[in-house]
Formats: structure tokens, sequence, C-alpha cells
């Protein structure tokens, strides 16, 4: 089930965030400088505030257990390469487990919901270039790689793609 986060949710949110981050990210041994960047940065203060702006918008997958992932959504947040898109996929993060269980489409289709909800032709992100499966997965789901930004963590860049959906071309192809 797809639903909107509560704040009843952030603890569940922080602590995905923290699973699938090291699980993606940290895989030759967990060193102090991305463990304080990931106790800093995924918190349930800190979801419980990006819950309270209106510019942002969580949904959550919900199986019988608990959440097995979730979609952020920033609106006002004009991509790096092309500042004519303005609603960004934050965030999409699913259990490792649950992978290939469909988790992943059914967030992201909500999400483009949303963005034809309030009238947007398009939605960004930035994905880490050495992710390749998650680059696959928005590949595969219609996005098109528009340029390149880094990603921050204190003094240290990482290399990101930015991907692009065009809603109103992605209902195009659908046509055909």
């Amino acid at each position: 089930m797809i639903r909107p986060a509560t704040p009843d949710d952030v603890s569940s949110l922080a602590a995905i965030s923290l699973e699938v981050w090291l699980n993606t990210y940290i895989r030759d041994g967990v060193n102090a400088f991305f463990a304080d960047y990931a106790l800093a940065e995924f918190t349930a203060a800190r979801f419980r505030d990006i819950l309270a702006r209106d510019t942002e918008s969580i949904w959550v997958s919900e199986n019988k257990v608990g959440i097995d992932g979730f979609l952020r959504m920033s609106s006002n947040s004009p991509a790096p390469t092309d500042p004519s898109s303005d609603l960004e996929i934050a965030t999409l993060y699913v259990q490792p487990h649950h992978h290939g269980r469909g988790v992943g489409k059914r967030l992201l289709e909500t999400g483009l919901q949303f963005c034809r909800d309030t009238g947007r032709t398009s939605t960004w992100l930035a994905v880490n270039a050495e992710n390749e499966r998650a680059t696959a997965f928005y590949l595969a789901n219609g996005f098109e790689t528009v340029g390149q930004t880094h990603f921050r963590i204190g003094d240290q860049a990482y290399l990101n793609h930015v991907l692009r959906l065009r809603l109103d071309r992605s209902a195009i192809d659908q046509a055909r």
C-alpha cells in the first residue's frame, strides 16, 4: 500500500534511510567521516522538519509489517542543468531485500501522478554516477540523462548524473 507519510513515520523513514544509504554507498567499511554524515543526516527530527514543509511531499510503501520504502519530492527545487524543472525526486529508497518486488515502481508512479496533479510537465533527480542499478531503473522508466552535478559531504564531491522525465513526452511515447 502506498500512502502519504505522517509524523508517526519519522523514525521508520530515518531507519530506512540509514539502511539504504549505508548499503548503497558504504561498501568497504565504515569510517567516521561517513558515519558522522549519516547519523546527522538521517534522523527522526530531520524527517519531522521535512514533513512540516509545504514544499515537501513524502509517500511510503507499507506492507503488513511496516514501511519498506519511500519517495520524497521537493517543490521549488530547480534542476542544476535545467531550471525550468522545479520538482525534484529528492529520495526514492527501498529496503534492499524488497528490490525487484515493484515497490520502487509503485512509489515512482505515485510521484509521477503528483507531477501531473500539480500541472508539472517534468521532474528531475540526481543519482550517484556509481549507482548503476538506480540509474538503470530510472532510464528504464523513461528518464533521460541531461547533465551532471556533484553531491557534497563536507569538502568531498561525488559525481551525480542529472536525470529528467518529461511527462508530456512520456505520454506521447506511451501512445505509440
